[in-house]
């Protein structure tokens, strides 16, 4: 076999050699948030980043999730790390755990979903941990349609590679919405998983479906799993993992969270003026421009510092955005602690060294 064809063979209907992985972060390095977080049944962000949490009030499953240092697997530092700490042996019909990560439409027209030359997508990843059939799912919702395909994991890394059809219904929108959503069903009640399993088979979704046959991962505090390597790519083969360096990948995470964190008890956050004595206004400059317009969260102790004085913040909050969140324009009320209007000064931390801001336009 020539160079040429085995390079055909490798790559199938694959047509970049670059840019192949449509995954941010599938290489769980960059983990903004937190590198361990106690999970109960809230949803959301909680480890790496990209990487989103779904879990219903109904379980009693709990868990704790991480970033997780790996030495076992060439090529590869960190996995997300899920580990049972409490059980769920009774599960009700609407519980559920899922890891998934979301895509802007704009992001997936390569795909030509819902044309006759939509493109077949591959999965692969790498898993390991206590015994388990789990379910992957890929989610239109723009059409509200999905294909799904189980897998199961054992104690050793494996590399798992799921070829999933092209969808000739249903095109995406191109904008900067959520139109498509590539999960890992962990555990499901029968809402979830009471229907029939009918592998790599786009359809509507049929809620009963979506995790039809799985096991529970919150079956025994035994269990554990971890996942890295996260690819989604258009063509019929998995391709080698294409990583990219950790600037590249945290630029990208950046467009849709950014924590704002202290080092010392008196860093600067931003820069703004008085515009009354008991109202400051104060800019923040995202590294990236942000996905959609932002929300911001404040943790601890914030000061505005002007004229020489340290004068402490009762609240600060988002008051409007700038140029497609490249510029977030903050609101201070300064009602303890007046300044004078006119004057200068820094968003500060306040002798909090552990005080952040959390800026977020996650899908």
């Amino acid at each position: 076999m020539t160079k040429a064809a085995e390079l055909a063979a490798l790559i199938g209907s694959q047509t970049s050699l670059a840019n192949r992985n449509l995954v941010i972060n599938g290489a769980m390095n960059v983990a903004q948030r937190a590198t361990s977080t106690a999970v109960t049944t809230s949803s959301g962000y909680f480890s790496a980043d990209r990487f989103r949490t779904t879990a219903t009030s109904d379980t009693a499953g709990r868990h704790t999730q991480s970033q997780a240092t790996i030495t076992d697997l060439p090529g590869f530092a960190n996995a997300i790390k899920l580990d049972c700490t409490t059980a769920d042996t009774s599960i009700a019909a609407a519980e559920l755990l899922v890891l998934a990560t979301r895509f802007e439409g704009q992001n997936l027209q390569q795909l030509q979903k819902g044309t006759s030359s939509a493109k077949s997508i591959t999965v692969s990843f790498y898993a390991k941990g206590t015994a388990k059939t789990y379910m992957c799912e890929l989610s239109d919702q723009d059409n509200t349609r999905h294909n799904t395909q189980q897998f199961t994991v054992s104690t050793s890394w494996t590399r798992h590679s799921l070829t999933f059809a092209g969808d000739t219904t249903g095109t995406l929108d191109d904008d900067n919405a959520l139109s498509f959503i590539l999960s890992f069903w962990l555990h499901a009640g029968s809402t979830y998983s009471g229907g029939t399993y009918t592998a790599n088979t786009w359809a509507s979704t049929t809620t009963a479906n979506r995790a039809a046959g799985i096991g529970s991962f919150f079956s025994s505090t035994d269990n554990e799993l971890f996942i890295t390597g996260v690819q989604m790519e258009i063509g019929e083969v998995a391709t080698p993992f294409e990583h990219e360096d950790f600037g590249t990948t945290l630029s990208k995470c950046e467009r849709y969270y950014v924590k704002l964190l202290a080092d010392t008890t008196y860093d600067s956050f931003g820069s703004g003026f008085f515009y009354a004595n008991s109202q400051f206004f104060g800019t923040l400059n995202p590294v990236q421009t942000m996905r959609g317009t932002p929300t911001i969260t404040t943790d601890g102790s914030f000061a505005a510092m002007s004229n020489g004085s340290h004068l402490g913040m009762d609240s600060l909050i988002l008051n409007r955005v700038l140029d497609s969140g490249r510029v977030i324009q903050t609101f201070s009320d300064m009602s303890t602690n007046n300044g004078t209007a006119g004057h200068g000064g820094q968003i500060r931390s306040n002798n909090d060294a552990d005080c952040f801001i959390e800026i977020k336009a996650e899908l």
